[in-house]
């Protein structure tokens, strides 16, 4: 026999190293797999364990205030006081600073840019409920497009409502 290495010899050993490196391949895969989840799992516990997930949720997440109203329909002082406190919570400047801006700053899409008197006061003039429906649904004009909430769906109507009336306050 020769010392050279046949082509079948060589064909075979090549094949097997494949299967070798496929087989580890996949093990250590498998072995990601398992160590990823059992990562995950230690950063759920460290998470629920640092944050009271079990012990205080209820406490943090409970209802600002409660409307109570009696049989006369007449609200209390101090429910009144609650709501009002509730609604003085979302900052229009803050929502228009964060987002608005990037149309009613530079004008973007026919928008009317926050100060400009003349571009507000037809709008102004159509009156709040106008301003808040057009912002709220949105509104395509010869003069420019509103997207629905600005494009921000996440956005409530009274998120929307305290933007507008900031901008206004700002441009009358």
């Amino acid at each position: 026999m020769s010392s050279v290495m046949t082509d079948q010899a060589l064909i075979r050993t090549v094949s097997w190293g494949a299967i070798g490196g496929i087989v580890l391949t996949l093990f250590l895969i498998l072995l990601g797999n398992i160590n990823a989840g059992d990562v995950s799992e230690r950063q759920r516990v460290d998470r629920n364990t640092r944050y009271g997930a079990s012990s205080g949720t209820a406490e943090r997440v409970k209802a600002v205030g409660q409307i109570n109203l009696a049989s006369n329909t007449t609200i209390s002082s101090a429910t009144t006081q609650v709501a009002a406190t509730a609604t003085a919570v979302i900052d229009g400047k803050k929502i228009y600073n964060g987002m608005c801006v990037a149309c009613h700053g530079a004008g973007v899409a026919g928008a009317p840019r926050v100060g400009d008197k003349g571009a507000w006061a037809e709008r102004i003039d159509k009156g709040a409920t106008t301003l808040y429906a057009n912002a709220i649904n949105g509104v395509q004009g010869s003069s420019g497009v509103m997207p629905a909430k600005g494009g921000n769906p996440a956005l409530s109507d009274d998120e929307i409502k305290a933007v507008v009336d900031y901008m206004v306050a700002q441009s009358n």
